[in-house]
């Protein structure tokens, strides 16, 4: 069968033009492969061949399609939405240049504007006694239980994207008086994070019980599955959402579907319940901008602001008799 123009676009925009024209991170070329990865789930889900997509196909009604798919099938946040429809309007910015003749079907694709949040949502995350009910669950009698402690302790310890969290390496984690673990994060930045006593004193049992302390093995990945590869995301978010259904059935405190970023919004407010200034929160998660971080701020003082609702004292009776029953006041509101 003949190779499609939309493969062939595919291949050259993955391999060439993202790492040598663009020189985009290793973890960008991921993000973008990954959108594609789903792009070609949704067109098998509807009877699209692989090897039939053509660039054709791929209209701008079949692209928002894909995109409430994302939503509403696979329950993805607007955030990731949004994430999988700038890869996508980067791929069309290629290919416009690749093929001129198609600029107008290529632009109504480009036109898909990216999906405003809600400015008053907010920031899903656990309380600490939700994280101390999640991080009791693992089995420690076990060597994957342990492991998966200490995967889950770092995570939420560090406030690391899960991205980071694979990525790590046996030498990223450095012990001693003061613990502390280098990440490499979004646009390859590094940052360096402080750990908790209780957090090191885990990761460094795990890290002696495998044997992962030897001089010649600091460039292993720090956490590996069964086949002695590095974890992968949907790894990580399977052990997680494990012990979040066993934590659930306990308390409610964990909510019987979480996701990774959770971990690191649980630092983050926590942090800030502690009284940590927002500009130090910002360096810790990595973000770029203060904005970023701001919406932490917003998230605690709703939170707040309930929390004062729901203590503060009721000043007037709530039992006052219905006006809209007084037949007199109605009679005269309609003589107006």
């Amino acid at each position: 069968m003949k190779p499609t123009d939309f493969s062939k676009y595919l291949t050259k925009f993955l391999s060439e033009y993202l790492t040598v024209q663009k020189n985009v991170s290793p973890n960008t070329i991921k993000s973008y492969r990954d959108t594609f990865k789903l792009l070609l789930c949704f067109s098998l889900e509807n009877g699209l061949p692989v090897e039939k997509i053509t660039m054709q196909e791929l209209s701008a009604g079949y692209i928002k399609n894909f995109l409430n798919w994302l939503e509403n099938e696979r329950n993805n946040s607007i955030s990731t939405r949004n994430t999988r429809l700038a890869a996508i309007h980067s791929f069309f910015r290629y290919a416009q240049i690749e093929s001129p003749e198609s600029l107008y079907h290529y632009q109504q694709i480009l036109a898909i504007p990216i999906k405003n949040k809600n400015k008053q949502a907010i920031v899903k995350h656990l309380s600490a006694d939700g994280i101390k009910l999640l991080l009791e669950q693992p089995d420690k009698s076990t060597a994957r239980g342990r492991r998966d402690l200490a995967l889950l302790s770092l995570m939420y310890d560090s406030g690391a994207r899960v991205q980071e969290i694979i990525d790590l390496t046996v030498k990223d984690f450095t012990t001693g008086g003061n613990p502390t673990l280098t990440l490499f994060g979004k646009g390859s930045k590094i940052r360096r994070i402080p750990i908790m006593n209780k957090t090191a004193t885990i990761v460094e049992k795990y890290i002696a019980e495998n044997n992962l302390n030897l001089v010649h093995k600091s460039e292993y990945p720090l956490f590996t599955n069964p086949q002695n590869n590095k974890l992968t995301k949907e790894g990580v978010a399977y052990i997680l959402s494990k012990y979040a259904r066993t934590a659930h059935t306990i308390s409610d405190k964990v909510p019987a579907r979480i996701n990774c970023h959770m971990l690191r919004h649980s630092k983050a407010v926590h942090l800030l319940h502690a009284g940590v200034n927002l500009i130090y929160i910002r360096d810790f998660l990595g973000h770029s901008e203060i904005k970023s971080t701001e919406i932490y701020a917003r998230a605690d003082s709703e939170i707040k602001r309930k929390a004062l609702e729901n203590a503060y004292p009721e000043l007037v009776d709530s039992n006052l008799p219905d006006w809209s029953e007084n037949g007199d006041l109605m009679d005269w509101l309609s003589q107006l």
